[in-house]
C-alpha cells in the first residue's frame, strides 16, 4: 500500500529501522526528516509518499519510485537527498503535539503487524533525539516506572 508520511532509517542494533512520520500537510514532518539526516546515521527512505507492505512478522517501507531521492524543504524546494531504497519498520511517530508527559505504551496494528507509536512535537527540538529514544531505547522508559 502506499501511504501519505515520510520515512527515515537508523542503523540499530539489529539492523536498519525505519521510523514512519505521520501527519497533516505542514505539522513538520519533512522539516525533522531534514534535522535527523544532519545529526548523522540517519538515511532517507522516502518523503510525502511511502510505500509499506507485509512480508512475514515484518513490515517494510521503500520510497514511491518517482520521489525516490528527493526532500521537499518548505520555503526552498524539492532538495535531491541520498537515500535508503528500504528498511524494516520499527516506529511510527505521529506528528502533533503530545498529549501525555509519560504516556502509556501505544502501538498500532497495520496489516496484521503491531507497531509501537509516538505522538511528539516534529518541531521541537528535542524532536530527533527523542525518536532516537524511542526507536533504539524504548526499555530506558520503564526504568521511569515506580
Amino acid at each position: 500500500m502506499t501511504i501519505h508520511a515520510t520515512a527515515v532509517a537508523l542503523m540499530t542494533a539489529s539492523g536498519w529501522r525505519a521510523v514512519l512520520l505521520r501527519g497533516p500537510s505542514g505539522a513538520g514532518k519533512s522539516d525533522l526528516a531534514l534535522r535527523l539526516l544532519g545529526r548523522g546515521g540517519w538515511q532517507m527512505i522516502a518523503d510525502d509518499r511511502v510505500h509499506l507492505w507485509r512480508s512475514g512478522a515484518s513490515l517494510y517501507v521503500a520510497p514511491v519510485e518517482r520521489l525516490a531521492g528527493a526532500l521537499e524543504a518548505r520555503g526552498i524546494g524539492l532538495m535531491d537527498v541520498p537515500f535508503r531504497p528500504l528498511a524494516r519498520l520499527g516506529l511510527i511517530a505521529d506528528c502533533g503535539e503530545p498529549a501525555e508527559r509519560l504516556p502509556d505504551p501505544l502501538s498500532e496494528v497495520v496489516e496484521g503487524v503491531a507497531v509501537p507509536v509516538v505522538t511528539l512535537d516534529a518541531r521541537a527540538p528535542s524532536a530527533p533525539d527523542k525518536l532516537r529514544l524511542a526507536l533504539c531505547g524504548r526499555d530506558a522508559l520503564s526504568r521511569l516506572e515506580p
